[in-house]
């Protein structure tokens, strides 16, 4: 089953547990299931488009995801390990 996990940086501001799903086969499916596990986590991690926020980084099984617009087309193996993790910016 995929697993999820958000950064500590984001989880200072909303709930995010990470968890595994067993009906996620794309990156846009296992953020949809977060988004129904919670609601206000959709507008820390995607815009009113559904892409994801330019702040946003995702890491799948160690690669850097490159796909920001079309999620549903980034697949996911059984035991796919995704980071969901949010730039910090200060000055």
């Amino acid at each position: 089953m995929p697993r999820i996990t958000f950064t500590p940086q984001l989880r200072r501001f909303v709930e995010a547990p990470e968890f595994d799903s067993a009906g996620a086969g794309t990156l846009l499916a296992l953020l949809d299931e977060a988004f129904v596990r919670n609601p206000r986590l959709r507008g820390y991690i995607v815009d009113d488009q559904g892409h994801l926020r330019p702040n946003v980084v995702v890491f799948i099984d160690g690669r850097r995801s490159t796909e920001r617009v079309r999620l549903e087309e980034e697949a996911l193996a059984p035991g796919s390990q995704v980071h969901v993790l949010q730039a910090l910016s200060g000055g």
